[in-house]
């Protein structure tokens, strides 16, 4: 039996925000659900502020410039918060 190695460097080629989560599709398929309440800058912000995000590098983190919030996708794999 064969099996594919996860990415040791993940990377994001997607993302949305509901009212309470993060949903964050990776490029090699799985797809990471985390609260907003981990992050009182998201949890607190706006639909508006929310929606205005940008991907760093590659995919590798997720940029909010009206927020000045940066999160890892590594980190949002390892439950960082």
């Amino acid at each position: 039996m064969s099996t594919s190695a996860v990415e040791v460097n993940p990377l994001a080629q997607s993302a949305s925000i509901t009212e309470n989560d993060l949903i964050v599709e990776l490029v090699d398929g799985r797809t990471v659900t985390v609260p907003l309440v981990w992050f009182p800058n998201l949890a607190n912000a706006t639909p508006q502020q929310l929606n205005n995000f940008e991907f760093l590098g590659d995919g590798e983190g997720i940029h909010w410039p009206d927020l000045d919030e940066d999160l890892s996708v590594s980190g949002l794999l390892r439950g960082t918060h």
